[in-house]
C-alpha cells in the first residue's frame, strides 16, 4: 500500500509544471517524499540497508531534512559501476541502463522497471516542452544508427537519443558507423526540409569532432543557421581535445552558422534528472530533480558563488536507489528563483571534473563489498 501511495505521490508531482514551483514550496514536497523513498529502498535494496546500517544511520522516528547529509546521506554514483543496485525483482527488470563512461572505465547499470522508466520519459518529455515547445521538429542526430541496436542494455547515448526523439520527425543520422560525418546524407536531409527549423542532438565531445573538426580538416561548411542544438554528456574520451563552452559555440557557428546552442547536464544514474541551459547559460533544477553544492573538506552546503562537489536528488527513482546520489562533478551554485529567464528553482553552473583523489576521499569507503553486500 505504502508503495502505490508512493507511486501515486510521484505521478502527482509530474503533473505538475516543471519549472513554476518556487523552491520554499518545492523543499516542503522533498522533505515529505524523500524519507517515504528511503524507506521505500531500505526495505527493497539490502545493498543500501547495508550501507545505512553500517554507518549507523538513524533510518526512523524523526522528520529529515533533505539539506543535512548526516540525516540523509547520498550515494557516490561509482558504487553504481561496482553493483547492480536493484529494488525490484529480477524479473520486474524491464531495461537496464549503462552509462557512456571514459575510455578503459566500467559503466554504470541502472535496473529500470517499467513504471520508473514511465517516470522518466514523462519527466524528460516536461523539462524538454519548457525548453524547446511541443512542435516536432525535423531531427538530425549527430550520431550513427547502430548505437540503438542494444535492446535489453541501453547505453547512456542511446537513452539519450531515444528520449530526445519524441520531439524529433524524420529522424537523421549524420554519422556512419566509422564516426565519420555523411555528408551527402545530412545534405539530402537539410535540403528534403529547406525552410524549417531543424533539431539538432548529439554528444559533446562527437559534435565537436565532427561537426567542427571533421567539416573545418575537409574544408567544408554545413548551413545550420536555422537550427536549435542541444548536446550533454561531456567530454569522455575526448578531454584532452575539451574546450570551452564559448569556443564550442564560435566553433560550430564558424563550420554550422548555429545559433542557438544548448547543453545539459544529466546521467543515467539519475531518472529524469536533467538540467538544461536557459538562455542566460544556467542550467536549472527543475521540480524533478534537485541540487545541493557541497564543500569538499567537511561537506557542509556551499554559499551562492562557492565551488563544490554536486550532489544531486530525484523523487522519480523507485526502481534502484538512485534518489540521492553524490556525483563526481564540481559546480557553482548560481541562484535561487530570481533567473533573469524567469523559470524557478535552483540554478547553477558547472566547473569542471573531480580529480581521482577527490573522488576517492569521498566515496572509497563504500566500495567496500563487506559494507555493500551483493544485491
Amino acid at each position: 500500500m505504502e508503495e502505490k501511495q508512493l507511486a501515486a505521490n510521484i505521478a502527482a508531482l509530474l503533473e505538475e509544471n516543471p519549472f513554476k514551483t518556487d523552491q520554499e514550496k518545492k523543499e516542503k514536497w522533498y522533505a515529505d517524499m524523500m524519507p517515504q523513498l528511503h524507506q521505500h529502498h531500505l526495505s527493497k535494496c539490502s545493498a543500501y540497508r547495508n550501507i545505512w546500517t553500517h554507518f549507523n544511520h538513524p533510518t526512523k522516528g524523526r522528520e529529515m531534512d533533505i539539506q543535512d547529509a548526516g540525516q540523509f546521506m547520498p550515494l557516490p554514483v561509482s558504487l553504481f559501476k561496482q553493483h547492480l543496485l536493484s529494488s525490484i525483482a529480477e524479473d520486474e527488470i524491464y531495461k537496464i541502463l549503462a552509462s557512456s563512461g571514459t575510455t578503459g572505465s566500467t559503466p554504470s547499470r541502472v535496473p529500470l522497471d517499467q513504471q520508473t522508466a514511465e517516470f522518466q520519459q514523462r519527466a524528460l518529455a516536461k523539462i524538454i516542452t519548457s525548453f524547446l515547445g511541443s512542435r516536432r521538429r525535423p531531427m538530425l542526430i549527430i550520431d550513427h544508427p547502430q548505437i540503438l541496436n542494444e535492446k535489453a542494455q541501453y547505453s547512456a547515448r542511446a537513452a539519450g537519443i531515444l528520449g530526445f526523439s519524441i520531439y524529433g520527425s524524420g529522424r537523421c543520422f549524420a554519422l556512419d558507423d566509422n564516426l565519420n560525418i555523411d555528408i551527402n546524407r545530412v545534405q539530402a536531409f537539410l535540403e528534403r526540409h529547406q525552410g524549417k527549423q531543424i533539431f539538432v542532438f548529439g554528444f559533446t565531445y562527437l559534435i565537436w569532432q565532427t561537426l567542427y573538426l571533421q567539416l573545418k580538416k575537409k574544408g567544408m561548411s554545413i548551413d545550420l543557421s536555422n537550427a536549435i542544438l542541444v548536446h550533454g554528456g561531456g567530454w569522455k574520451k575526448l578531454k584532452e581535445q575539451a574546450v570551452s563552452e564559448e569556443m564550442f559555440r564560435q566553433g560550430l557557428y564558424e563550420t554550422c552558422g548555429l545559433k542557438h546552442v544548448s547543453n545539459y547536464y544529466g546521467m543515467a544514474e539519475q531518472t529524469g534528472g536533467i538540467y538544461i541551459e536557459c538562455e542566460q547559460h544556467h542550467f536549472h533544477a527543475s521540480l524533478y530533480s534537485e541540487i545541493i553544492i557541497r564543500n569538499l573538506q567537511d561537506f557542509s552546503i556551499c554559499q551562492r558563488g562557492e565551488e563544490g562537489v554536486i550532489q544531486v536528488m530525484t523523487p522519480l527513482a523507485m526502481s534502484y536507489p538512485g534518489h540521492n546520489l553524490l556525483t563526481e562533478d564540481k559546480g557553482v551554485l548560481l541562484g535561487i528563483d530570481d533567473c533573469p529567464c524567469g523559470r524557478k528553482g535552483k540554478y547553477f553552473k558547472l566547473t569542471g571534473r573531480m580529480k581521482q583523489a577527490e573522488i576517492r576521499g569521498c566515496s572509497d569507503v563504500y566500495a567496500d563489498a563487506s559494507v555493500v553486500g551483493k544485491s
